[in-house]
């Protein structure tokens, strides 16, 4: 939908007494609102964007007088830190996303880099147009993922004309109140930046994040109508998550069975400890290599309960410096990992520029044991495909090396293991309940592995099935196949 140019026609002005009537009012409602949307579990994400000396930090100041700030963060976007330049973009937004029932306010978000860097450093009008529709677009897909995990946007612009901006700048000179460097270098292109602003608002003005244009002459007139709109939305979402959700999608897949391999692969130990040798050796000098062009690197380890990840885990940290990498033990999520999106968490614990991060299970679980144990709905686990996707793109286009890891046993020797298990004293605390009830289910997660490696193998983030029914030509397999990724990634 297009929305209305940028040349509003001025809210209404209001004197002291009605504002306060007016405020009061709204204030109860809100946090009525606020109450009930918290119980209901909605989080709810509050974008304040707009022309440079609006009033945007008025806004947010007003918002957190009238919300309990109890669960409420109000998060401001200024300079990168080190942490947050070392990692794809998105990282510094997913450590500020709402749980289940929290509000974040977010002061400049997502929108703030694409318009910034094509109002002030991309000249030509193609370029300009080229980049915005793909920054647009991962917006859009960004948005759009959360708000199928239940997260509501409310997009606040805050617009003034160029003189009224210019007014005010000239005003807090003359007061002797600092002015922002966004203050100084936007201003000075007004006109550019009102009209890339005006077409990134068309581009990502959507269903589930319609823009609120809000004219912010009058300051009283701007803060009711923000506060009006956040009130509207929180009824809004109220009265949707009370309808009945809609029935489960049914998809169907083609019967691709991707396990033609060869489970008798084996080695001696002898030869084992010469190729072990020479891998290790080689992967001592490529993460280092890696460490020296600031190429991160997320290995991600899947497989059948006692298919060896462990072992080949250590094999591949053996030959590394401890002060570059990181083991990842993923287990069921916590609480607060639960009132997030499932990508929440592993988003935060990704490595800077130059380290390596190990995940011994992932965010696959969302289409594995969350797909086979129900924890998931089917159009939740059918959509988690296209979202890994993107995230692992995401990762790739800053730079990361990624490698996955599938290791397959047979049925026959995975019960061996879990037999022997059980009579090795130090391998007991192993084998749990859970792991002989998988073994129930072996057919639907055998389904579902051919699934996701078939939907989420991809050029920038392979997925490579390893036997294992030899621990030692696993292990072997796993660490040529990381030196050959790193060698590929690093020429």
């Amino acid at each position: 939908m297009k929305l209305p140019r940028f040349d509003l026609a001025k809210g209404p002005k209001y004197n002291k007494l009605d504002f306060k009537q007016e405020q009061d009012e709204l204030h109860a409602s809100l946090l009525v609102a606020q109450r009930a949307c918290r119980a209901a579990g909605i989080p709810i994400v509050i974008l304040v964007s707009g022309v440079e000396g609006a009033g945007k930090s008025a806004v947010v100041n007003r918002l957190s007088k009238w919300l309990d700030m109890r669960n409420v963060r109000a998060v401001s976007y200024w300079h990168e830190s080190e942490d947050e330049r070392v990692r794809p973009r998105d990282w510094r937004f997913w450590r500020d996303l709402p749980g289940k029932g929290e509000i974040s306010v977010l002061f400049g978000s997502w929108y703030t880099h694409p318009i910034v860097k094509a109002a002030t450093q991309i000249k030509k009008t193609k370029k300009i147009d080229a980049y915005l529709k793909q920054e647009c677009g991962h917006i859009n897909q960004f948005e759009q993922l959360l708000s199928d995990d239940g997260v509501v946007f409310i997009k606040l612009w805050f617009h003034i004309s160029k003189s009224e901006q210019g007014a005010r700048i000239k005003a807090k000179k003359k007061a002797g109140h600092l002015i922002t460097p966004y203050e100084k270098t936007l201003s000075k292109s007004y006109d550019t930046f009102a009209k890339i602003s005006h077409e990134v608002l068309d581009q990502t003005d959507t269903k589930i994040g319609h823009w609120h244009v809000i004219d912010s002459q009058d300051k009283r007139s701007r803060d009711l109508r923000a506060g009006r709109i956040l009130l509207e939305h929180m009824h809004t979402a109220l009265e949707e998550d009370s309808l009945e959700p809609a029935a489960d999608t049914k998809f169907e897949f083609a019967d691709q069975q991707l396990f033609h391999l060869d489970l008798d692969s084996s080695l001696t130990e002898k030869r084992y400890n010469q190729l072990l040798d020479k891998y290790q050796a080689r992967l001592a000098k490529l993460h280092w290599a890696a460490w020296e062009q600031k190429r991160s690197t997320v290995l991600m380890f899947e497989g059948w309960d006692a298919a060896g990840k462990g072992g080949a885990i250590r094999r591949l940290t053996g030959a590394m410096d401890a002060r570059l990498y990181r083991v990842i033990p993923v287990a069921a999520p916590t609480d607060e990992e639960k009132a997030h999106h499932y990508l929440w968490r592993f988003w935060r614990q990704l490595p800077p520029d130059g380290y390596v991060s190990i995940y011994d299970r992932s965010w696959y679980g969302r289409v594995l044991v969350e797909r086979i144990e129900g924890f998931a709905r089917e159009d939740e686990w059918q959509r988690a495909y296209d979202e890994i996707n993107d995230f692992e793109q995401q990762l790739t286009n800053h730079g990361v090396i990624i490698a996955k890891f599938w290791l397959h046993i047979s049925a026959e020797e995975q019960l061996r293991r879990f037999k022997e298990r059980e009579k090795i004293e130090h391998k007991k605390h192993k084998l749990t309940d859970e792991d002989w009830r998988n073994r129930e289910q072996w057919s639907a997660y055998e389904q579902a592995v051919d699934d996701l490696l078939l939907r989420t193998s991809k050029p920038n983030a392979p997925w490579f099935a390893v036997p294992a029914n030899d621990k030692l030509y696993a292990r072997i397999q796993v660490i040529k196949e990381v030196c050959k990724q790193l060698e590929k990634a690093l020429s």
